[in-house]
Formats: C-alpha cells, structure tokens, sequence
C-alpha cells in the first residue's frame, strides 16, 4: 500500500511538475517539441535506463534471494535509494530557475 502510494506521489512531482516546468520555459512556439523530447526522455530512454539497471541488480542478488527474501529485497531497493539521492543532490547543485521572457515569441 505504501509503495502505491508512493508510485503516485512520484509520479506527480516527476512528470506532471517537470511537464509543467518544461512548458513553463519552452514557450508558445516549441512548447510541443519540448513537451516530445520530454517524453522520450521520460517514457523512453529513462526507461530502458532503469530497466537495465533494474536486471541488472536483480541478477547480482540472485543468490541471496533463495536464502534470505527480506535481504535480497533490503539490498535490491538500496541500489535505487542511493541512485536517487546521487541524481537529488546533482539537481540541487545545478538547478537553476532562470527566468526567461516568452512574450516576444515568432508566430
């Protein structure tokens, strides 16, 4: 219950906050190519990324899930507990909110 819960808050301030971001800062004129490439890198790359990553730890614990269940799962979610706190504090080191003038767009 708690990892559903958690799905849906991710799930929120990830994509819907980053989609809101990116529209934010793109403008009238490539808001949809921006919205695209977003997309992909989400949906698509990130993906595939976490995927492989994901079988990858999966078959480096292996072993250790037909002995101890509860160790194999307490190592499994570390990996992306530790992978997530790496990307946190990247983003909080080279974050920046520039604003951007978007009134004088091309039509």
């Amino acid at each position: 219950m708690i990892g559903i819960a958690l799905h849906g808050i991710c799930y929120d301030f990830f994509f819907v906050s980053g989609q809101i971001y990116t529209d934010s800062k793109a403008g009238v004129k490539y808001k949809s190519a921006a919205q695209g490439l977003i997309t992909l890198a989400t949906y698509g790359v990130g993906q595939l990324i976490g995927f492989w990553v994901a079988g990858y730890v999966g078959d480096k614990y292996k072993e250790l899930k037909a002995t101890d269940l509860a160790g194999f799962w307490n190592h499994t979610w570390v990996v992306p507990a530790i992978i997530a706190a790496v990307v946190f504090f990247i983003f909080l080191a080279f974050f920046k909110d520039e604003k951007i003038d978007n009134t004088n767009t091309a039509h």
